[in-house]
């Protein structure tokens, strides 16, 4: 049987990719936030949008999505890929220290505003067993909006997205249990069995396998394959560890997301980190652009239309309970005002596992689907506004005076990434001696090579060295490049160290570049390239050839110093000097001759 696929077969992809490429530059060009505008596209291409017309006019079936579950099953990867992101930030010593707030503040929330919003929900008319599934659903926030909108205005790792975070970490654990729970009542009988007890073995089994294979496995096998030098291969294994993580904590019982999570933290120990952001950072925007297309599409604009009142009323409710729990627990549990409003209104939404819930509660009669589509409805709009309550959260935050006894917050670049640490580029023999004269004067540094063995000596000897191709400026910047205070790149290939100073300068005007250079023409285009010195090794081993020979032949320490440097700084003149390209040619040609 012929199972080729048509044209047609694509059009829905192609239909996304277009959207992709119009929406995220128009929206950043109006400066609005790009998620609106994908969620917005969403609700316009489904088939409660543009689609709901197709019947009167047939021609918009070329410009509206037919296969909204599909995309929806695609879309579900962007969380995953979401997670694993965050997760290569963090580290176990990090969630160690953030444990207060994920089983402090993130359990307060689930259960208050789970009894809140069960409670308003029997209060209208609901069976218990219903209005708590209602609760549950609609305590879990998004994560998906959330945390990029945390991310895009640098407020992450701030107190309140810190704490913000955490709660969303929790709710991610919470759901395997509730959905457990739901199962239970869908019985009927209330009674929670041996057997129910036991459904929560697999997803502590899925953990352990995880944490298992990441102790175990998982930096033998990535540095096998940078031992290839293949960048498909290094993205393959990548997308293995993403992909395969998700899929044995789904087995077990738990979200995709959350297994991708734990192998982001696992990965994050290990040298070849940044490395990995770089190569998943693409497939992360691309994926989570598809989800929020996917919640658009998911707005059934008819039951708004039907019901109104209802479904405002729902949703108003919703961020207003929501927003005051999380902050009264949020002020309970030690965070400073600022903290709290920025949380409680980043946090006051529905969120996606919303549907999850919902939908196994409708499946299993728990919820009717009446009662359950408009409560989703609901839901997919508060989910609009996250972008504008958090940007009103981060303003308030910045705005309010915070008291003397208030923690400070802790900047993006600080904790595991120092300010004003110099990074090596290359990390072979003249790599280790920079880093070991560094060591000598106290001065913070990490190092970057593409060579997984020396990147494995480095780590053994207990010093901070990356694995990763230094010349793309996104790696820099993963390393620190921003807030760096100086770049030596060593590399022995004239090429690769021409690379390193030209994207270094070029996202850094004000940086300290020192580069080392193969002879006088190779250290003349370094500094076309904005280093700040370039040091030739040919001139080098002159000038030291030449005060070995001068001391052994007994003319005084001081006279051969002081000859040196005026030499050494004649050299630097003539290389770095903006003459005439002749000019600077004819120089090079009598420095190497010199």
């Amino acid at each position: 049987m012929n199972h080729a696929m048509s044209p047609a077969d694509y059009k829905d992809l192609v239909l996304f990719l277009a959207t992709a490429g119009i929406v995220a530059p128009l929206f950043k060009r109006l400066k609005l936030n790009p998620i609106l505008g994908f969620l917005i596209a969403g609700v316009i291409l489904g088939p409660f949008g543009l689609g709901a017309l197709s019947h009167s006019f047939p021609w918009l079936d070329y410009v509206t999505v037919d296969n909204p579950q599909e995309i929806g099953q695609l879309a579900e990867f962007g969380v995953v890929f979401l997670l694993f992101m965050i997760g290569l930030e963090l580290s176990w010593e990090r969630l160690r220290l953030m444990r207060k707030l994920v089983f402090g503040l993130g359990a307060l929330q689930m259960i208050g505003c789970s009894l809140a919003l069960g409670g308003i929900a029997m209060a209208l008319g609901q069976q218990p067993v219903a209005a708590l599934a209602i609760g549950a659903a609609l305590t879990l926030s998004s994560t998906a909006i959330a945390v990029p909108v945390l991310v895009e205005r640098k407020r992450l790792h701030s107190e309140g997205g810190r704490a913000t975070f955490s709660v969303l970490l929790f709710q991610d654990l919470a759901v395997a249990p509730i959905l457990i729970t739901l199962a239970v009542l869908g019985r009927g009988d209330g009674a929670l069995s041996l057997g129910d007890l036991l459904a929560l073995g697999p997803a502590a089994i899925g953990l352990g396998v995880i944490v298992l294979f990441g102790r175990l496995a998982l930096r033998p096998m990535m540095r096998s394959v940078a031992k290839a030098k293949s960048e498909e291969m290094f993205m393959a294994a990548c997308l293995l560890v993403i992909i395969g993580a998700g899929l044995v904590a789904s087995l077990s019982g738990l979200s995709m997301a959350l297994g991708a999570f734990v192998a982001g933290i696992l990965l994050a120990e290990t040298e070849y980190r940044h490395e990995v952001e770089v190569k998943i950072e693409p497939f992360k925007g691309l994926l989570l652009s598809l989800f929020f297309v996917s919640l658009g599409i998911r707005l059934d604009l008819s039951l708004l239309v039907a019901s109104p009142v209802f479904v405002l009323a729902v949703a108003a409710g919703l961020i207003g309970v929501k927003g005051v729990m999380v902050m009264g627990l949020g002020r309970l549990m030690g965070l400073s005002s600022r903290a709290a409003i920025e949380a409680a209104l980043t946090l006051a939404a529905g969120g996606e596992f919303a549907f999850v819930i919902l939908d196994n509660a409708m499946g299993a009669s728990v919820v009717s689907d009446q009662v359950g589509q408009a409560v989703l409805v609901a839901a997919t709009l508060t989910m609009f506004l996250i972008p504008l309550l958090a940007g009103i959260g981060g303003r308030l935050a910045k705005r309010a005076a915070a008291p003397v006894s208030e923690a400070p917050e802790v900047p993006e670049h600080q904790g595991e990434e120092p300010e004003g640490r110099v990074l090596v580029v290359g990390y072979g023999r003249v790599g280790r001696l920079v880093g070991d004269m560094l060591d000598r004067h106290d001065l913070p540094w990490i190092a970057i090579d593409r060579d997984p063995g020396f990147v494995q000596q480095g780590r053994r000897n207990g010093h901070r060295v990356y694995f990763g191709d230094a010349s793309r400026v996104e790696l820099l910047e993963r390393c620190g490049l921003d807030y760096a205070r100086a770049v030596v790149v060593t590399m022995d290939s004239p090429e690769a160290a021409e690379a390193v100073v030209a994207a270094a300068r070029g996202h850094r005007p004000d940086l300290t570049i020192v580069a080392r250079a193969r002879d006088a023409r190779h250290a003349a285009r370094l500094y076309e390239l904005g280093a700040t010195d370039a040091v030739p090794e040919t001139i080098e081993a002159s000038l030291q050839l030449s005060e070995a020979v001068l001391v052994d032949i007994g003319v005084p320490m001081g006279l051969v110093i002081a000859s040196i440097h005026e030499r050494r700084d004649e050299y630097r003149k003539v290389l770095n000097r903006p003459d005439a390209l002749g000019g600077r040619r004819k120089r090079l040609r009598d420095a190497g001759r010199s």
